[in-house]
């Protein structure tokens, strides 16, 4: 059966006309109905404190702390990239890779060596070497999220 033929299937387009953000996704239904439009927001990771973690990462992207207040931090880089911080008392981080990855940044280097050093200096864990997936290396941020530095190109 073709589904894209059924009654009320949905075609999803992409739309980046405003690049970097708001990323948009468009659905239209088959049948002539047409949801609203969605955009991205922030993507929010959960933390124990907030304030600390926006400033981790505001020094691995180079990104200003826009908003810290209890338990909720952004920080805010070119054009309307964002990345928000949310108190979770609570949270309890992966256990990778037996819990696999859930979720994780893609952070992209020009200079793989030097990005590694900074972000281990300011407080990163390397977790698996480039040696050991070509062009990216895992690590976990100070409260145990994941994210990878990966080489441009």
């Amino acid at each position: 059966m073709d589904h894209r033929n059924a009654p009320g299937a949905v075609v999803v387009h992409s739309c980046f006309a405003e690049w970097p953000l708001p990323w948009a996704i468009h659905a239209e239904r088959l049948d002539g109905m047409t949801t609203p439009k969605i955009e991205m927001d922030y993507t929010v990771l959960d933390c124990p404190d907030p304030a600390a973690l926006a400033e981790f990462y505001g020094k691995v992207l180079g990104w200003e702390v826009h908003r810290s207040e209890g338990d909720w931090a952004t920080i805010v880089g070119p054009g309307q990239l964002r990345l928000a911080f949310q108190q979770a008392e609570d949270f309890v981080p992966l256990d990778w890779p037996s819990d696999g990855i859930k979720i994780h940044l893609d952070l992209v280097v020009d200079d793989m060596a030097a990005a590694e050093q900074y972000v281990l200096d300011i407080g990163a864990v390397k977790i698996e070497g480039n040696e050991d997936h070509r062009g990216f290396t895992v690590f976990r941020d100070p409260v145990g999220h994941l994210f990878c530095l990966c080489q441009r190109g």
